[in-house]
């Protein structure tokens, strides 16, 4: 059975930058910006944007 044309990747979405961050990103990007030093809780992480 073929994957369908829809769901192939292309060129160009392969290349995007991701506009969402895995936890263990956002926690890394949280310390090293200084606003969060040791993470207790599951959730309740402030938002957070990429760095350019």
């Amino acid at each position: 059975m073929s994957q369908h044309s829809s769901l192939k990747a292309s060129g160009a979405s392969s290349s995007k930058k991701r506009s969402v961050l895995k936890r263990f990103e956002r926690i890394d990007l949280l310390k090293k910006r200084g606003v969060i030093k040791d993470v207790k809780r599951v959730t309740g992480l402030p938002k957070t944007k990429p760095s350019e």
